[in-house]
C-alpha cells in the first residue's frame, strides 16, 4: 500500500495541506483527490488525520516544509526578484507537475523540451541565479520559460483551489 504524506501549502489566503503519494513502479507522484477529480486540501490536521483514517490510508508525519508560493508568485511576477532560494522554485516545479497529473488537466503545464531539461539540470545543481554560477547560470531563455511554467503551475493551483477564473 502507498504511504501518505501530509503537503503544506502557505499562500496569502492561509495554508492548506495535501496529501501527497509517491508513485508506484513508473507512476507519477500524485496528491490526491475526491471520486470527481478535485483537489483533496484540509485547514486543519486533525480533519486529514480522519479522512485518511476513514479511508485506510497510513499518513506519514516526516515533519516535511511548507511551500510557500506567494514566493513562487513573487519570483514569477517580478523577474528582478533574486531573494527566492533555487531549492524553493525547484520544489514549486515538482509540485505543479504532481498537481497537473493528479489532476489530469487538459492542457496541464506547458510541455516541456530541451530548454526546460537544461534549467532544471542547472537548478537541481544548485544556485543558478548568482553570479559565480558561471556556465551553470540560467540563460535568459531559461529564467523565462521557467517563468512561464510556474506561472501555469500558479494559474492550476488557483483553478484548484478556487474554480475557473471568469472574464
Amino acid at each position: 500500500m502507498t504511504d501518505h504524506y501530509p503537503y503544506q501549502i502557505a499562500t496569502r489566503r492561509g495554508s492548506l495541506t495535501l496529501i501527497w503519494r509517491p508513485g508506484e513502479d513508473n507512476a507519477p507522484d500524485e496528491l490526491a483527490v475526491d471520486d470527481l477529480g478535485r483537489l483533496l486540501a484540509f485547514h486543519d490536521f486533525k480533519t486529514l488525520q480522519e479522512y485518511c483514517d476513514r479511508n485506510g490510508w497510513e499518513l506519514i508525519r516526516d515533519g516535511g516544509a511548507t511551500l510557500d508560493l506567494d514566493l513562487i508568485r513573487q519570483w514569477v511576477e517580478h523577474p528582478g526578484l533574486d531573494t527566492v532560494p533555487a531549492g524553493l522554485l525547484l520544489d514549486a516545479w515538482n509540485f505543479f507537475e504532481d498537481l497537473s497529473h493528479s489532476l489530469k488537466t487538459d492542457p496541464p503545464i506547458p510541455s516541456q523540451g530541451p530548454i526546460h531539461d537544461s534549467a532544471y539540470e542547472k537548478i537541481f545543481g544548485g544556485d543558478t541565479r548568482e553570479p559565480a554560477a558561471g556556465e551553470e547560470a540560467w540563460t535568459d531563455q531559461e529564467a523565462t520559460a521557467v517563468r512561464e511554467l510556474l506561472r501555469a503551475g500558479l494559474d492550476l493551483w488557483e483553478q484548484a483551489t478556487h474554480g475557473p477564473r471568469t472574464s
